[in-house]
Protein backbone atom coordinates (compact mmCIF):
# COMPACT_ATOMS: atom_id res chain seq x y z
CA UNK A 1 0.00 0.00 0.00
CA UNK A 2 0.98 3.74 0.05
CA UNK A 3 4.34 4.65 1.55
CA UNK A 4 3.74 8.49 1.25
CA UNK A 5 1.16 10.17 3.34
CA UNK A 6 -2.45 10.48 2.14
CA UNK A 7 -2.19 14.69 2.36
CA UNK A 8 1.09 14.10 0.42
CA UNK A 9 -0.62 11.86 -2.04
CA UNK A 10 -3.62 14.40 -2.64
CA UNK A 11 -1.18 17.45 -2.80
CA UNK A 12 1.09 15.43 -5.67
CA UNK A 13 -2.44 15.40 -8.19
CA UNK A 14 -2.99 19.20 -7.15
CA UNK A 15 -5.68 18.57 -4.97
CA UNK A 16 -6.76 20.25 -1.31
CA UNK A 17 -9.54 19.76 0.88
CA UNK A 18 -11.02 22.45 3.76
CA UNK A 19 -9.46 20.00 6.86
CA UNK A 20 -6.61 17.05 6.08
CA UNK A 21 -8.03 15.38 9.42
CA UNK A 22 -12.02 14.88 8.50
CA UNK A 23 -12.13 15.12 4.84
CA UNK A 24 -12.78 12.67 3.05
CA UNK A 25 -13.07 14.42 -0.68
CA UNK A 26 -10.80 16.82 -2.13
CA UNK A 27 -10.60 18.74 -5.17
CA UNK A 28 -8.76 20.24 -8.05
CA UNK A 29 -10.26 23.42 -9.52
CA UNK A 30 -7.73 23.88 -12.07
CA UNK A 31 -8.06 20.42 -13.53
CA UNK A 32 -12.04 20.62 -12.48
CA UNK A 33 -11.64 17.05 -10.96
CA UNK A 34 -12.83 15.46 -7.68
CA UNK A 35 -11.31 12.81 -5.32
CA UNK A 36 -13.12 10.59 -3.07
CA UNK A 37 -11.40 8.27 -0.52
CA UNK A 38 -13.32 4.88 -0.99
CA UNK A 39 -13.86 3.06 1.83
CA UNK A 40 -13.35 -1.24 1.45
CA UNK A 41 -16.18 -1.42 3.67
CA UNK A 42 -18.50 0.31 1.56
CA UNK A 43 -18.31 -2.61 -0.88
CA UNK A 44 -21.76 -1.78 -2.94
CA UNK A 45 -19.19 1.99 -3.57
CA UNK A 46 -21.24 4.20 -1.55
CA UNK A 47 -19.43 7.36 -0.92
CA UNK A 48 -22.23 9.83 0.18
CA UNK A 49 -25.36 9.49 2.19
CA UNK A 50 -27.77 12.47 3.31
CA UNK A 51 -28.06 11.01 6.91
CA UNK A 52 -24.55 11.44 7.58
CA UNK A 53 -23.88 14.31 9.21
CA UNK A 54 -20.20 14.51 10.66
CA UNK A 55 -17.48 16.89 9.47
CA UNK A 56 -17.09 17.20 6.28
CA UNK A 57 -20.77 16.13 5.45
CA UNK A 58 -21.31 19.72 3.57
CA UNK A 59 -17.91 19.78 1.67
CA UNK A 60 -18.65 16.30 0.26
CA UNK A 61 -22.14 17.17 -1.15
CA UNK A 62 -20.77 20.56 -2.71
CA UNK A 63 -17.77 18.61 -4.61
CA UNK A 64 -20.84 16.08 -5.65
CA UNK A 65 -22.55 18.75 -6.64
CA UNK A 66 -20.38 19.98 -8.84
CA UNK A 67 -19.79 16.60 -10.85
CA UNK A 68 -23.58 16.13 -11.36
CA UNK A 69 -23.98 19.90 -12.39
CA UNK A 70 -20.68 21.50 -12.95
CA UNK A 71 -18.79 19.19 -15.21
CA UNK A 72 -16.38 18.02 -13.10
CA UNK A 73 -14.92 14.43 -13.35
CA UNK A 74 -14.78 11.91 -10.54
CA UNK A 75 -11.58 10.14 -9.02
CA UNK A 76 -11.79 7.54 -6.32
CA UNK A 77 -8.79 5.96 -4.37
CA UNK A 78 -9.28 2.89 -2.18
CA UNK A 79 -8.62 2.96 1.34
CA UNK A 80 -8.83 -0.29 4.03
CA UNK A 81 -10.90 0.46 6.97
CA UNK A 82 -9.39 -0.24 10.94
CA UNK A 83 -10.10 0.82 14.21
CA UNK A 84 -8.02 2.07 16.93
CA UNK A 85 -8.42 -0.05 20.18
CA UNK A 86 -10.87 2.69 21.62
CA UNK A 87 -13.07 1.94 18.86
CA UNK A 88 -12.51 5.14 16.64
CA UNK A 89 -11.89 4.55 12.88
CA UNK A 90 -8.81 5.20 10.78
CA UNK A 91 -7.71 4.09 7.78
CA UNK A 92 -5.10 1.52 8.34
CA UNK A 93 -3.77 1.57 4.02
CA UNK A 94 -4.52 3.44 1.32
CA UNK A 95 -3.65 2.86 -2.67
CA UNK A 96 -2.09 6.06 -4.33
CA UNK A 97 -4.10 5.49 -7.25
CA UNK A 98 -6.81 7.52 -8.74
CA UNK A 99 -9.30 5.34 -10.68
CA UNK A 100 -12.28 7.34 -12.95
CA UNK A 101 -15.26 6.62 -11.59
CA UNK A 102 -19.13 7.24 -12.26
CA UNK A 103 -21.71 9.01 -9.26
CA UNK A 104 -25.26 7.46 -9.44
CA UNK A 105 -27.62 8.65 -6.64
CA UNK A 106 -30.28 6.75 -5.52
CA UNK A 107 -32.50 8.20 -3.08
CA UNK A 108 -30.83 9.57 -0.07
CA UNK A 109 -26.91 8.48 -1.31
CA UNK A 110 -24.36 8.05 -3.81
CA UNK A 111 -22.60 5.33 -5.06
CA UNK A 112 -19.59 5.30 -7.32
CA UNK A 113 -18.90 2.63 -10.37
CA UNK A 114 -16.01 2.00 -13.05
CA UNK A 115 -17.78 3.72 -16.20
CA UNK A 116 -18.96 0.50 -18.20
CA UNK A 117 -20.79 -0.34 -15.08
CA UNK A 118 -23.99 1.98 -14.82
CA UNK A 119 -26.38 -0.60 -12.80
CA UNK A 120 -26.32 0.31 -9.05
CA UNK A 121 -28.41 -1.54 -6.41
CA UNK A 122 -30.78 0.31 -4.34
CA UNK A 123 -29.70 -1.60 -1.41
CA UNK A 124 -26.74 -3.84 -2.55
CA UNK A 125 -24.15 -5.73 -0.03
CA UNK A 126 -21.35 -6.80 -0.88
CA UNK A 127 -20.85 -10.16 1.77
CA UNK A 128 -21.73 -20.91 8.78
CA UNK A 129 -19.09 -19.76 9.74
CA UNK A 130 -21.15 -16.80 11.89
CA UNK A 131 -20.47 -12.91 10.15
CA UNK A 132 -20.93 -9.83 11.83
CA UNK A 133 -22.85 -7.17 9.95
CA UNK A 134 -24.99 -4.21 10.34
CA UNK A 135 -22.22 -2.74 12.69
CA UNK A 136 -22.09 1.19 12.65
CA UNK A 137 -18.77 2.29 12.13
CA UNK A 138 -17.99 6.01 12.83
CA UNK A 139 -15.72 7.71 9.88
CA UNK A 140 -17.01 10.92 10.29
CA UNK A 141 -20.25 9.48 8.96
CA UNK A 142 -22.14 6.44 9.78
CA UNK A 143 -21.65 3.61 7.44
CA UNK A 144 -23.22 0.04 7.95
CA UNK A 145 -20.59 -2.69 8.08
CA UNK A 146 -20.45 -4.99 4.80
CA UNK A 147 -18.96 -8.56 4.78
CA UNK A 148 -18.12 -9.55 1.74
CA UNK A 149 -17.26 -13.10 2.29
CA UNK A 150 -21.26 -13.34 3.13
CA UNK A 151 -22.10 -12.29 -0.05
CA UNK A 152 -20.00 -14.94 -1.73
CA UNK A 153 -21.83 -17.60 0.58
CA UNK A 154 -24.38 -16.54 -0.39
CA UNK A 155 -24.30 -16.95 -4.28
CA UNK A 156 -22.12 -20.15 -3.92
CA UNK A 157 -25.39 -21.64 -2.21
CA UNK A 158 -28.00 -20.17 -4.92
CA UNK A 159 -26.21 -19.03 -8.01
CA UNK A 160 -26.38 -16.22 -9.89
CA UNK A 161 -29.70 -16.24 -11.23
CA UNK A 162 -32.60 -14.20 -9.80
CA UNK A 163 -34.51 -15.69 -7.05
CA UNK A 164 -37.39 -14.02 -7.94
CA UNK A 165 -38.09 -13.84 -11.94
CA UNK A 166 -35.11 -16.59 -12.74
CA UNK A 167 -33.28 -14.45 -15.08
CA UNK A 168 -29.49 -14.94 -15.62
CA UNK A 169 -26.91 -12.26 -16.55
CA UNK A 170 -24.47 -14.69 -18.38
CA UNK A 171 -27.00 -16.57 -20.16
CA UNK A 172 -28.43 -13.06 -21.53
CA UNK A 173 -25.26 -10.93 -22.34
CA UNK A 174 -22.57 -13.67 -22.66
CA UNK A 175 -19.57 -12.48 -21.10
CA UNK A 176 -20.22 -8.95 -20.35
CA UNK A 177 -22.83 -10.50 -17.95
CA UNK A 178 -21.01 -13.20 -16.22
CA UNK A 179 -21.43 -12.92 -12.30
CA UNK A 180 -23.08 -10.11 -11.99
CA UNK A 181 -26.35 -9.83 -9.71
CA UNK A 182 -27.02 -7.96 -6.93
CA UNK A 183 -27.44 -9.40 -3.65
CA UNK A 184 -30.76 -8.75 -0.95
CA UNK A 185 -30.81 -8.39 2.73
CA UNK A 186 -34.43 -9.88 3.72
CA UNK A 187 -34.55 -7.49 6.59
CA UNK A 188 -32.93 -4.02 5.31
CA UNK A 189 -30.06 -2.90 7.38
CA UNK A 190 -31.42 0.14 7.79
CA UNK A 191 -34.48 -1.36 10.01
CA UNK A 192 -32.09 -3.34 12.38
CA UNK A 193 -29.42 0.20 13.32
CA UNK A 194 -27.05 -2.21 15.46
CA UNK A 195 -24.95 -5.24 14.85
CA UNK A 196 -26.40 -8.71 14.73
CA UNK A 197 -25.36 -12.27 13.08
CA UNK A 198 -26.04 -12.63 9.58
CA UNK A 199 -25.99 -15.96 7.96
CA UNK A 200 -25.48 -15.60 4.07
CA UNK A 201 -27.88 -18.18 3.15
CA UNK A 202 -30.71 -17.36 5.22
CA UNK A 203 -30.16 -13.84 5.53
CA UNK A 204 -29.36 -13.05 2.05
CA UNK A 205 -30.70 -13.44 -1.21
CA UNK A 206 -29.61 -13.29 -4.87
CA UNK A 207 -31.76 -10.95 -7.07
CA UNK A 208 -31.49 -8.89 -10.54
CA UNK A 209 -31.81 -5.05 -10.39
CA UNK A 210 -35.44 -4.87 -11.47
CA UNK A 211 -36.84 -6.86 -8.71
CA UNK A 212 -34.59 -5.74 -6.08
CA UNK A 213 -35.95 -2.33 -6.94
CA UNK A 214 -39.55 -3.60 -6.87
CA UNK A 215 -38.63 -4.97 -3.22
CA UNK A 216 -37.99 -1.96 -2.21
CA UNK A 217 -40.92 0.25 -3.92
CA UNK A 218 -42.86 -0.43 -0.65
CA UNK A 219 -42.03 0.39 2.78
CA UNK A 220 -41.61 -2.01 4.54
CA UNK A 221 -39.69 -4.07 1.67
CA UNK A 222 -41.94 -6.68 -0.05
CA UNK A 223 -40.91 -10.46 0.27
CA UNK A 224 -39.56 -12.59 -2.24
CA UNK A 225 -42.31 -14.96 -2.38
CA UNK A 226 -44.52 -11.21 -2.41
CA UNK A 227 -43.22 -10.53 -5.90
CA UNK A 228 -42.79 -13.44 -7.17
CA UNK A 229 -47.04 -13.62 -6.41
CA UNK A 230 -47.14 -10.59 -8.62
CA UNK A 231 -45.20 -12.04 -11.44
CA UNK A 232 -47.26 -15.14 -11.60
CA UNK A 233 -50.25 -12.85 -11.45
CA UNK A 234 -49.30 -10.71 -14.21
CA UNK A 235 -48.40 -13.19 -16.39
CA UNK A 236 -51.72 -15.19 -16.47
Amino acid sequence: MAKISRKKFIESVGATCANWQWSWSFINVEEKFIIFGEWDANADGLIFSEDWNGPGSKQSREHIRLVEEEGYLLKTFPMEYAQTEDGKPQIKSFKPELTAKRVFNVGSNWYVATPERIALPPEEVQYPEIYEEGATKEVSVNIYERNSEARRKCIAKYGYSCQVCEFDFEEKYGELGKEFIHVHHLVPLSDIKKEYKLNPTKDLVPVCPNCHAMLHKTQPPLLIEQLKEILRKKST
